[in-house]
Formats: structure tokens, sequence, C-alpha cells
């Protein structure tokens, strides 16, 4: 079979997006979404390699996507609108660990445009179905920024609770950041957690 062996296929429908891999064919929206929105992803994402934007780097992500869906290990997804399947932004359940944790760890971005209107808490919320429902995972992790009131709100909407903070938890613009950390059981007998 070797280089001619079948891609795994994951579709996941919500109501007003698709999620999926990512493809070559999504190169050119890829880099257009990403240069549109640098200002407003950078100030919360780690920095981004010098060949953010080439082909070969877009290259490398989408075999990174194929590989780790296969092993096993996470579902990294592009967020496209149903109705004109115009990209959106990602979503990644990374991390997975199987065995006596069941746990992945969530990321997620969305161009500026589109934030704010409801579709990664669409995205999230099938996401979270699905890794519960279809990989049988018990717990989600996720982590943001203290002052991304946007991303700690959209995390409370889609049933994660605040569980802490994790000081120098990643570098974001090239320091060392403290991020909040949330987590979604499957079966949650947890009552409201309130945010520090």
């Amino acid at each position: 079979m070797g280089m001619f062996r079948r891609p795994p296929k994951v579709l996941i429908e919500a109501e007003h997006v698709t999620l999926r891999m990512p493809v070559m064919a999504d190169h050119h929206a890829w880099v257009a979404l990403r240069r549109e929105g640098k200002e407003f992803l950078k100030q919360w994402e780690p920095d981004w390699s010098p060949d953010h934007f080439s082909k070969k780097a877009f290259s490398n992500r989408v075999f990174w996507a194929r590989k780790t869906v296969e092993s096993g290990k996470g579902l990294p997804l592009f967020i496209i609108r149903r109705h004109d399947q115009r990209l959106l932004g990602a979503i990644t359940l990374d991390s997975i660990r199987r065995g006596p944790a069941m746990v992945g760890t969530l990321g997620y971005w969305i161009g500026p445009e589109f934030a704010r209107m409801g579709y990664m808490s669409d995205a999230l919320a099938a996401v979270v179905h699905y890794a519960f429902n279809t990989l049988d995972l018990s717990r989600l992790e996720a982590a943001t920024l203290p002052e991304n009131a946007a991303s700690r709100g959209l995390l409370e909407k889609t049933g994660f609770k605040y569980e802490g903070v994790a000081q120098s938890y990643l570098q974001i613009a090239g320091r060392w950041r403290t991020h909040v950390l949330y987590a979604n059981l499957r079966f949650d007998r947890r009552g409201k957690t309130d945010a520090g």
C-alpha cells in the first residue's frame, strides 16, 4: 500500500460549521485568513516561525494532521462555514492520552472577522461531543490567557470549568505567560466553579 494508502477521514457536522482535516487546497485560504488576522491572533499564540505562511510549512501541517489522526494522538480540524464553505479557523484536540487518563487538550483560533458570531462555540461543542461519544475520552483540558475574556467565556459556555492557574505555561509573543486552566468532564458532577 505505502504512499497510496487512503488518508483518514474525520468529518464532524455542527449546526453552522463543518469540521474536517486540512488539505493542501486550503493553503491560500489559510494564509489569507492568518495574514488578515495577524495582529489579533499573535496576541494569543506562540511566536510564528519565519516560514509560517510558506507552502512547505503548510504541507508539513497537513502531513502532521494526517499522522496525528492515524496515530490516535490528536484531531486537528479546520472550521468551515457550512453555507459557503469559507475557512473560519481551526480547532485541535491534541495530546490524547489513553489508558487510565483518557484525556485530551483543546486549542483553537478563529479569524477576527468571525469572532463572537457563535461559530467557535458551535465547533467546540461538536468536538466535545465527538471526543466524549466517539473517541470515548473522559476529560478535556484547555488553557487560555487570564485576560482573554472571550476565550474564557467560550469555555464556560460549552461546559468547561475553571480549575486553576499554570505559571509560565506557554511562550506568547516571546515571553513565558501564565494561563488559566479549564476542564470539561464527560460525567461532570461538579457544580459551578468560580474563575480566579
